[in-house]
């Protein structure tokens, strides 16, 4: 079932974040007014949900029209659900129309590019959910550690170029606005234009614990919650779709906010 959580209706999230403090001259966080900006969790080898939500984008989109939209991804594509090549597949072969299409790197795309040129990371890959995309490639699960070789071998011979180059394409960041999309997170202190790939990629309790102002609104995946979690200095969208069935997109326009969800 396809619903539509507006901000007005997620309770705990920020009604409470300012009650009982002293009014201050603030500015709400927001985008260029000429853009609606999308921003979707991690889809982990989900294409149906992927191809769900981006129904429900494209239909948001044409009810709300905007000069300029624009959909980020905040990557980890692939690993845990069955179909992380049919979900490359989709963000390569059918993009949104009309949308401008942002591609963020995640934690377990990394994992996979670095595992084609040293078999050493591929126990902590498999581990945390590797086998399935080496499956959806008709790639047989190791048998051993001395097994990773040939894996590795099969990885360069079934793994599509377009896949390779479109993996290779994925940035860290990226920005609208007064708001930051990563993967995972940023460190605290340290300036967004400073921040080094493994902080983005993986970071967790030093950047979800932080009550520090980043300087911009980071919005993220990475880190699964229930419900989007909302605070004043980021947004998590990362619900556990391969799990839950619920992927979640941040929809904002201007000072606006609210979620798609499947």
């Amino acid at each position: 079932m396809a619903i539509s959580i507006e901000a007005d209706h997620i309770p705990g999230m920020l009604a409470k974040l300012f009650r009982g403090k002293a009014p201050v001259a603030v500015r709400a966080p927001q985008v260029d007014p000429d853009a609606r900006v999308y921003a979707v969790g991690d889809v982990h080898g989900r294409a149906d949900l992927l191809c769900a939500l981006n129904q429900m984008i494209h239909e948001d989109a044409y009810a709300h029209q905007a000069p300029r939209n624009v959909v980020v991804y905040l990557g980890d594509y692939i690993d845990r659900g069955a179909q992380s090549r049919e979900v490359l597949d989709t963000l390569i072969e059918s993009p949104l129309p009309g949308f401008e299409h942002v591609h963020l790197l995640g934690n377990h795309e990394d994992s996979l590019l670095r595992f084609m040129e040293d078999t050493s990371v591929g126990p902590a890959w498999l581990a945390y959910g590797g086998g399935a995309t080496l499956m959806s490639y008709g790639i047989r699960m190791p048998a051993s550690e001395r097994d990773l070789f040939r894996v590795q071998e099969e990885l360069h011979r079934h793994l599509p170029e377009s896949h390779l180059r479109f993996l290779r394409s994925c940035a860290y960041t990226h920005t609208e606005g007064d708001y930051f999309f990563v993967h995972a997170g940023v460190k605290p202190g340290v300036p967004l234009d400073a921040q080094v790939p493994d902080s983005l990629l993986w970071i967790r309790d030093e950047f979800l614990d932080s009550h520090a102002d980043f300087g911009k609104i980071v919005v993220h995946g990475h880190t699964i919650s229930d419900q989007p979690d909302v605070r004043r200095n980021r947004i998590g969208i990362d619900t556990g779709g391969f799990a839950s069935n619920r992927l979640t997109c941040l929809v904002l326009a201007g000072e606006h906010w609210s979620f798609l969800q499947t």
